[in-house]
């Protein structure tokens, strides 16, 4: 579970695009997504700074909470990486009422389901559980934010845990290894280059004070959101809420995010790795994008699902049915700060790297030049939005949705007003934006390549 919860985070970001268009490829699907009558988001603050989102989901007696703590990898200080997602793995060991490594299983004794996941910009961590266990839940989850021992016999270990997650999911996968080198370019001089589960040799330096020092700069009521989605309303939430988190007082001194701004490359940077267990070289191109509820950041979505999307986006037309490619994608990420826009491809057997970037860049030139024709702009719109009602169909989704948005600063008004924003999207605004972020900027290429004979 400690794995796939590290890869879960690491590998979000990158499959953005292709969630999008999976869930819209089911619009066909006969719908049992709620109406907007009966899952509009409510919200209430504690007095000691705890924000709090419900949403409502009424068809089952289960609820899913999560609890976003804002800080993540890019908080971590020069030599210290890897402590956000080190602190995620501590949380489950012992408070001064629950013993260590029994957090997940009174979970799973009361028939649900816990996880974690720490990224750039946040860690989270969640239940889903029946709705009259949820009190009991809350109970633990305020007891580890404000009473978690730090006993080094239980620290020093789990850097073992956490040194080997690295190893199996970075050092033995080839793709990984480049996607840290290509954020080491991108992010130059930002903290978005420090890799989440941080870097091998700064790991095995990690101590229990850090991880105590970690724990009372960030976790506290002031500096968290809470997310609950489920049959419950925030009438039936706020007082629960009250009771069991709001006893937990304000730590007071908590760390303020600061962080400097994402620099524009001083030149484009071309990259390579090779590896025996490469079976087929790829390539992409990567250039800075927007951050999260910037201006752009719709006609961006909307473009790239234009470009490469899926199935029916421009680069697959152009390169994989022509039998030139065998992957083709484009997406647009954001984040708190600056995301990224990128495109890739994998040539087809006997289509060399070279010939698949200078093809796929000829597709993308003249996409630029052209832009969306009336057809592509309406479909790429009602694919992009028809992921929101999928998403409000699926408990755990909808709470990574507004989570996510929540803990980089946008308002539930902004995070509701997405699908508007999407729908109003012009093919003016998809030239206009494509141009501006992917022409005459620098930008990342790399390829993974088979390892030499």
């Amino acid at each position: 579970m400690i794995l796939t919860r590290l890869a879960a985070a690491l590998r979000v970001k990158r499959c953005i695009a292709a969630m999008v268009t999976t869930m819209a490829a089911l619009i066909a699907l006969p719908a049992s997504a709620q109406t907007d009558d009966n899952w509009k988001p409510e919200t209430f603050t504690l007095a000691n700074g705890l924000t709090a989102v419900v949403l409502p989901d009424h068809r089952a007696p289960v609820v899913t909470h999560m609890l976003w703590y804002r800080v993540g990898s890019a908080d971590e200080v020069k030599g210290k990486s890897g402590l956000a997602h080190f602190l995620e793995h501590l949380m489950f060991k012992a408070t001064d009422d629950i013993p260590a490594g029994e957090f997940s299983k009174i979970v799973a004794r009361n028939g649900g389901q816990d996880n974690a996941a720490t990224s750039y910009d946040y860690t989270t961590y969640h239940f889903r559980i029946a709705k009259d266990r949820l009190p009991q839940m809350m109970r633990m989850e305020a007891d580890r934010m404000v009473h978690l021992r730090l006993d080094t016999e239980e620290v020093i270990p789990e850097l073992s845990v956490v040194r080997e997650e690295r190893r199996q999911t970075v050092e033995s996968s080839p793709a990984a290894i480049l996607d840290e080198m290509v954020s080491a370019q991108i992010y130059a001089g930002h903290p978005y280059a420090i890799p989440i589960i941080g870097r091998m040799d700064e790991l095995a330096k990690l101590s229990r004070d850090d991880a105590v020092d970690w724990y009372r700069t960030w976790y506290g009521p002031e500096n968290a959101i809470l997310v609950v989605a489920g049959d419950i309303t925030a009438a039936e939430l706020k007082p629960l809420a009250e009771n069991i988190y709001g006893p937990v007082p304000r730590r007071g001194d908590l760390k303020a995010r600061k962080w400097p701004p994402v620099q524009a490359l001083a030149k484009s940077v071309e990259l390579s790795h090779a590896d025996p267990k490469v079976s087929q070289a790829s390539w992409s191109r990567t250039w800075l994008g927007v951050a999260m509820g910037d201006g752009d950041a719709e006609a961006l979505q909307v473009g790239m699902e234009i470009l490469g999307g899926g199935r029916v986006s421009r680069l697959y037309r152009e390169l994989n049915e022509q039998g030139r490619a065998t992957m083709s994608s484009g997406y647009s990420m954001e984040m708190e700060a600056r995301g990224i826009v990128a495109i890739s491809a994998t040539p087809a057997p006997g289509v060399s790297v070279a010939a698949i970037e200078a093809e796929a860049m000829a597709v993308t030139s003249k996409f630029l030049r052209e832009g969306p024709t009336a057809q592509e702009l309406s479909r790429a719109k009602k694919m992009i939005a028809a992921s929101a009602v999928f998403t409000r169909d699926n408990q755990m989704s909808l709470a990574e949705w507004y989570g996510e948005r929540l803990t980089a600063g946008q308002t539930v008004a902004q995070i509701e007003g997405w699908e508007d924003r999407i729908r109003a999207v012009t093919a003016a605004d998809v030239m206009r934006t494509m141009n501006r972020y992917l022409v005459g900027t620098n930008y990342v290429d790399a390829v993974l390549l088979p390892e030499a004979k």
